[in-house]
């Protein structure tokens, strides 16, 4: 499969009514039992945050401190970047889908910058890059409001932010994991190779990685403007992926990609 060639200085490839698209996920998850919460809502700019808690399904009641499969806390993000529409179709389709471990508790953020989308652009109408915002996120009403919801939340066992690079010959992740838990980085990159190429390259985005995998530092002073998954490293969880799609292939490519990458995690948990 081969690169086309459309993306010159910034991202050049399909665009997505982030309304429809929103419209649609919230539609399915209220058909399955999510609840919505409202973190911002004005005329100009409405975001959303879904909670699905585990069920109690495989788990009696006389067993549920102590079920055979842990209960777990998982929580997703996507559309932080305006002009990466791979994510939030990807969600949508998730949430479609329904294909959820019963035992897992789901945070989710289908689109955290739906202002950027009309425009086609990596920044919000007001030009700012969020996933730069999470040191000082008092600086991007987004921000704010997105930090004030997780600050009400639970511990995360893990944490999925799903992105695009414009730039990218192939799928790639970084991988947050301070602590050495167990990786689940190459098993994703395995299973994603199957419906996308994979960047293989010996740097990505300027930092080193191996067959498609980055591991950062993870050190605070190391990064001076935070992104949203650095924050959520700081405060609400020790294990973090960040799935890029290649934004230079076929937008359904870029959707399987990353709802395979999804798929890996989830079965981790199951």
């Amino acid at each position: 499969m081969q690169r086309l060639g459309k993306n010159t200085g910034g991202y050049c490839g399909e665009t997505i009514d982030i309304q429809s698209v929103l419209r649609d996920a919230l539609l399915a998850a209220a058909r399955h039992g999510w609840q919505e919460q409202t973190l911002l809502d004005r005329p100009d700019l409405t975001l959303a945050a879904l909670h699905r808690p585990a069920s109690s399904i495989g788990h009696p009641a006389s067993s549920i401190e102590h079920p055979a499969s842990p209960l777990r806390r998982l929580y997703l993000s996507t559309g932080i970047h305006g002009d990466e529409p791979a994510g939030p179709l990807a969600v949508r389709q998730l949430l479609q889908e329904n294909r959820w471990p019963d035992h897992v508790s789901l945070w989710l953020c289908p689109c955290l910058n739906p202002t950027g989308f009309p425009l086609n652009r990596r920044e919000n109408a007001r030009g700012q890059d969020l996933n730069r915002q999470y040191h000082q996120p008092d600086q991007a009403d987004e921000v704010r409001a997105h930090v004030a919801w997780l600050k009400a939340q639970p511990a995360f066992d893990l944490s999925l932010c799903l992105h695009e690079d414009w730039e990218s010959n192939g799928f790639y992740l970084y991988e947050l994991n301070p602590d050495q838990q167990p990786s689940l980085a190459e098993r994703i990159i395995e299973q994603v190779a199957s419906v996308c190429p994979i960047d293989k390259s010996d740097k990505i985005e300027g930092r080193p990685a191996k067959g498609g995998i980055i591991r950062p530092d993870t050190d605070p002073l190391s990064r001076p403007q935070w992104p949203e998954a650095f924050y959520l490293l700081r405060n609400k969880t020790r294990l973090s992926y960040t799935f890029e799609a290649p934004s230079d292939f076929p937008l359904p490519v870029r959707v399987k990609a990353l709802i395979t990458a999804v798929s890996v995690v989830l079965e981790s948990l199951s």
